[in-house]
């Protein structure tokens, strides 16, 4: 699945972005209508980016309801396993290699960027939902919830033509500049994670992967990339575009993670899809030694599950 953009396409949206840059230039008068439509996306994305799950599920919500909308569904996938990797900080393998302090850092990292992401994007989506109720393009709001003219435009580009392949390259973008700017570029961030030993360490672990399960002839099967070099915004969405992808490049494999998804809830937790691996409880004894417990995904005979924490 590669984006080619036509030559005429690439042209309109040019042509749109510099239109939309000189009108947004001054300030927007809102009628009382389109103030409380905006009042009720604010609220609605503010109580659904409470956590990791409440936005996971949102995202799966809405993409039940708008399958045309490919990025909700990829959003959720990659949130459950950025839901995963909140909770392996917590669990039983990295809290041994990590101090409370660092697995604090990295909590608070990929808490951070994933309600950042959610911030900007669901009040598209909400947006969206509203246009199709009203038969009407809204897309024009979209700068009151500072969303980018760049995707002000591409939403009007897909209510007209409907390239929902052109949308979801486009969000991947989006979204990665989003997180470039406010997260990569924090000298925080950069000076408390991507400078760290446990930063390096973590990547030549191989422990970035990013995993669709779905079950195949009564089978769990992962598909999925790991991303290296987080802190390049190129490889991001290079990723993103993989990703993208694998999702959607394969319909009956489509269907089928679609339908895993569908039929487990989403907890933060490994548990998920290795229940015989990970547990919620620690069967372990307290200040045992660590021993590698696996092999070949599957646990050691006489050895206790991983614990996983929410």
């Amino acid at each position: 699945m590669q984006l080619q953009l036509p030559k005429k396409t690439l042209i309109k949206i040019k042509q749109d972005l510099k239109k939309i840059g000189k009108l947004s230039s001054g300030e927007v008068k809102l009628t009382s209508n389109q103030a409380l439509l905006i009042q009720d996306i604010q609220e609605k994305t503010y109580s659904l980016n409470k956590n990791n799950i409440t936005r996971t599920k949102a995202y799966l919500d809405f993409y039940n309801q708008h399958p045309e909308i490919h990025w909700a569904f990829l959003g959720h996938m990659v949130s459950r396993n950025g839901g995963w990797n909140m909770t392996d900080l917590k669990g039983g393998l990295l809290s041994r290699l990590l101090s409370p302090k660092e697995a604090e850092s990295f909590f608070a990292f990929l808490e951070r960027g994933n309600w950042l992401i959610f911030q900007d994007v669901y009040p598209q989506f909400l947006l969206y939902q509203e246009s199709i109720k009203r038969n009407q393009n809204l897309f024009y709001l979209l700068s009151q919830f500072h969303v980018s003219v760049f995707m002000e435009v591409i939403w009007s580009y897909f209510w007209e033509y409907r390239d929902t392949e052109i949308l979801t390259i486009s969000q991947i973008i989006n979204e990665q500049n989003y997180l470039e700017i406010r997260i990569l570029r924090n000298p925080i961030y950069k000076k408390a994670i991507f400078g760290s030993i446990e930063y390096k360490l973590q990547d030549m672990l191989s422990m970035n992967h990013i995993l669709f399960p779905y079950i195949y002839q009564d089978k769990l099967v992962l598909v999925g990339q790991t991303l290296h070099h987080f802190e390049s915004l190129h490889e991001r969405i290079l990723l993103g575009k993989r990703l993208y992808s694998i999702l959607f490049g394969n319909q009956s494999r489509l269907k089928m993670i679609e339908n895993w998804a569908n039929t487990n809830p989403h907890t933060g937790s490994r548990k998920d899809y290795w229940p015989q691996i990970f547990n919620d409880v620690d069967e372990g004894f307290p200040g045992s030694i660590w021993k590698p417990k696996l092999k070949s995904c599957q646990l050691l005979p006489g050895e206790q599950k991983y614990t996983v924490q929410n």
